[in-house]
């Protein structure tokens, strides 16, 4: 394994896929869009229905709106969760390790999400079914609203930050809990960019929930017409996906290059210009003639789809690349300990006994090309080195781990601080038993 390493490369499950690597990370892109869409217009919905109600305390029809949307948004969070199993266990399939070091390391915040994710359930429904009953106690009602908002926002925070978390090996031993993995430098945009993602999905999920001919608008939503609505959810999309460009580009640009690829890069770039036509129709919805509002619907859907497409599987490019190198570490520790596993099983299968040596002892052999016992090599001797440290094994440690230069005679000593501390404690201890025993054995006679 590269010494040079400084991160944790934990061991594999030396355990084969039940399936093609490719049928998984198919899948995890599939299955994912799937969640997200539903994850996207439970945050969306429930955001949208709290302003509205907050509005509708000073203008009355806008309270009718607020609860159309709060009806919507019981089924969405529904088809979220049972769509998030599937994508869930793929990826604790594909990427085991990576995915559990970081579910550890976020501690608390990772477990709590099962009891949030309960709590906004039935503060959703209580939310939903009691419009009527505190109708004259707003601000409770408005505070049920809000407490239901606040979790669906705060639980995709959570598992974003998990899953940012796992491409990072090298900052797992930075790592202090949920509140420093928030803090990585690309996870607040990538939260920005799915709030943004959030609205632009619900406002064209509206014109299709509100736009249909048999959606009896007039009893519904008195004191709005269908095109005003109809505008306001397309204006809603157009002005969330405007600014997923520039959120969109900040995230990019935040990213380890070392994740980036040039065909990650043309996914990206082949969404943008889907993104582009589809903004170009979002306005054309937005400007259009009260007849017209609605046309262009289908096409919108099916050039956002591609857009998402894309943007899912750059993800998922990313993933891949920024995982490579440490996967390949990973691949290598497992090789050893495989190779370990086998020749102590061929030993006992021979009769050989194995002897233990002294971690000192192997720790010390990193110090024997250049201390020899009783003689000087490129450095000096062991009994000149119990001299000078006799009973202090810290500074031996000490000394090795940032050296300076004492004797011109001598080459200067390279730093040691890459070794474990427990390395060197039992390498000066060694060395100063060696010492010791040569400085106690009789003089010949």
């Amino acid at each position: 394994m590269d010494p040079t390493v400084t991160f944790p490369v934990p061991r594999d499950i030396p355990l084969p896929l039940p399936v093609d690597p490719f049928v998984l990370e198919v899948a995890v892109v599939i299955l994912f869009l799937a969640h997200i869409l539903f994850v996207n217009l439970m945050v969306g919905g429930s955001t949208l229905s709290l302003v509205y109600e907050i509005v509708g305390l000073r203008h009355k029809k806008y309270d009718a709106l607020a609860r159309l949307w709060a009806e919507t948004i019981t089924v969405n969070k529904s088809l979220a969760v049972v769509l998030g199993v599937a994508p869930l266990l793929v990826v604790n399939v594909l990427y085991t390790i990576h995915f559990y070091t970081a579910n550890a390391l976020t501690g608390s915040a990772w477990i709590m999400i099962i009891p949030l994710i309960t709590i906004a359930f039935l503060l959703g429904y209580m939310h939903k079914y009691t419009w009527d009953v505190l109708a004259e106690s707003k601000a409770l009602h408005i505070a049920l609203g809000a407490v239901t908002t606040a979790i669906f926002w705060f639980v995709p925070l959570i598992f974003l930050a998990n899953i940012n978390l796992m491409l990072f090996p090298e900052r797992w031993t930075d790592v202090q809990g949920f509140l420093s993995a928030v803090t990585m430098q690309n996870v607040l945009l990538r939260y920005l960019h799915f709030l943004l993602a959030s609205l632009a999905i619900t406002g064209l999920f509206g014109a299709a929930w509100f736009g249909r001919t048999e959606f009896d608008l007039t009893h519904r939503l008195p004191g709005f017409d269908r095109h005003t609505v109809l505008r306001r959810c397309y204006e809603l999309a157009f002005g969330a996906t405007l600014m997923q460009f520039l959120a969109g580009t900040l995230v990019y640009f935040s990213l380890p290059s070392h994740g980036i690829s040039m065909f990650m890069t043309g996914v990206i770039l082949l969404g943008i210009a889907f993104a582009v036509i589809a903004l170009t129709l979002l306005w054309r919805e937005v400007v259009a003639p009260a007849a017209q509002i609605g046309r262009l619907f289908m096409p919108i859907v099916l050039v956002l789809s591609v857009t998402v497409s894309c943007m899912a599987m750059g993800r998922h490019l990313y993933r891949d690349g920024a995982l490579a190198g440490h996967g390949q570490l990973m691949r290598q520790a497992t090789e050893e300990m495989q190779y370990t596993v086998r020749d102590a099983a061929w030993r006992k299968e021979q009769g050989i006994i194995a002897v233990e040596i002294p971690r000192g002892e192997r720790a010390f052999q990193i110090c024997a090309g250049c201390h020899a016992l009783d003689r000087e090599r490129s450095g000096p001797s062991i009994r000149e080195i119990q001299r000078l440290y006799a009973d202090n094994a810290v500074g031996i440690v000490t000394w090795a781990k940032a050296p300076g230069r004492k004797r011109t005679n001598f080459a200067p000593m390279p730093p040691f601080a890459h070794l474990p501390a427990a390395d060197l404690q039992a390498a000066a201890a060694h060395m100063l038993e060696m010492g010791q025993a040569k400085a106690n054995e009789p003089d010949s006679p």
